[in-house]
């Protein structure tokens, strides 16, 4: 549990994100807040629109060094690249430090100008390969790596990885000297070890203790899902930015709040129910553009069942949504939804939100 976030915590939380601004190499991130690289969930559409709500990165889902299968469906959307968007960040993951490398320049010659190394993805058939959080138990393979991916390109290379792999082999502090060494840019580290998965509460101890031994950027990354607990991880870690992933799934105005909790001149936080229904419509048309009918309907049932969590007596058109198989009737129902609902009901958990937030700007 966490404790009520005074308005001291809120003061210094504002004071430090804004005497320390993020880079990554050269680029100066407009936002500390950056969305966390989602296998099967921060395609180019979603990215897009956390990027609107105030993002200040966005990396590429998790792309296979295997250059070999890059011509596969799934992996040419996964790098179709934001190239309207500075900095173009790319996530890949591998095993093979020759490979790595390889596809790192491939990535650059693509239009990347950031590099991100997944060492922290904890599925069992990431593993089986002895690539994500997996090489975090040989510290030598990783350094074999990262200085190779970084003499392999003239753009920043950054780093993604866990506490360690299991909670009596917690290497955090010596994989991110290893990494600063090698000349990695930045460090995300989610609190959880390999073998906690998603389970649990992360633990962000850890992260402050590289943050006190690397003088590179460190982003702390799992469970930041409110801005409550984003004022806390900040307190805990002195980290230099955030890295949000779930807590954006069905919420990716998420950005605009976090900025707004800590910027009193940022834009109001509040969303109406017309705001909402076209965030839904606008995330809907583009994954049926982006993907074609068949597969874009099939991905955006996810999006659909995780927006409904925030809305209010949502599970009759939950249970319908889900189920149709054409791109009209998804935008039919949920056009449908939204003019049964009164303008009060738009959003409960939103609501609970702003409250607290208003509250503690109140008492600034």
């Amino acid at each position: 549990m966490f404790a009520i976030v005074s308005q001291a915590e809120i003061f210094a939380a504002r004071l430090m994100i804004s005497s320390k601004p993020l880079w990554i190499g050269p680029y100066e991130l407009p936002s500390p807040f950056v969305l966390a690289p989602m296998a099967g969930i921060t395609d180019a559409p979603f990215r897009r629109i956390c990027r609107r709500f105030g993002a200040g990165m966005t990396t590429s889902e998790m792309t296979t060094a295997d250059t070999s299968l890059w011509q596969t469906p799934k992996s040419r959307h996964r790098l179709d690249l934001d190239l309207d968007a500075e900095p173009v960040a790319v996530q890949i993951a591998g095993s093979e430090p020759r490979q790595l490398a390889i596809a790192a320049h491939a990535c650059v010659e693509r239009g990347a100008q950031i590099i991100d190394i997944n060492m922290g993805c904890p599925a069992k058939k990431v593993l089986k390969r002895l690539a994500g959080s997996a090489l975090l138990r040989d510290e030598k393979l990783v350094a074999e790596i990262l200085t190779a991916v970084v003499a392999a390109v003239d753009v920043p290379v950054t780093l993604k990885f866990r506490t360690g792999w299991d909670r009596e082999h917690r290497n955090a502090v010596q994989i991110g000297k290893i990494a600063e060494d090698a000349g990695i840019q930045s460090l995300a580290i989610h609190g959880r070890t390999r073998e906690d998965r998603y389970q649990g509460d992360a633990e962000y101890e850890t992260i402050a203790r590289v943050k006190e031994s690397v003088g590179i950027p460190v982003i702390a990354n799992g469970d930041i899902t409110t801005v409550k607990k984003s004022l806390e991880v900040l307190r805990l870690t002195n980290a230099d930015g955030l890295m949000i992933g779930r807590g954006a799934q069905g919420r990716p105005w998420i950005f605009r709040e976090l900025r707004a909790a800590l910027d009193t001149t940022a834009e109001t936080t509040s969303l109406d129910k017309n705001e909402l229904r076209d965030i839904m419509l606008g995330h809907l048309s583009e994954l049926h553009r982006f993907y074609g009918e068949t597969t874009g309907v099939r991905v955006a049932r996810k999006h659909l069942t995780w927006y409904c969590e925030n809305l209010e007596n949502a599970d009759a058109f939950r249970h319908q949504v889900v189920r149709v198989d054409s791109a009209s009737e998804q935008l039919r129902l949920t056009k449908q939804y939204f003019l049964g609902i009164d303008q009060s009901g738009t959003e409960k958990k939103q609501e609970k939100r702003t409250q607290f937030q208003d509250q503690q700007e109140a008492s600034l």
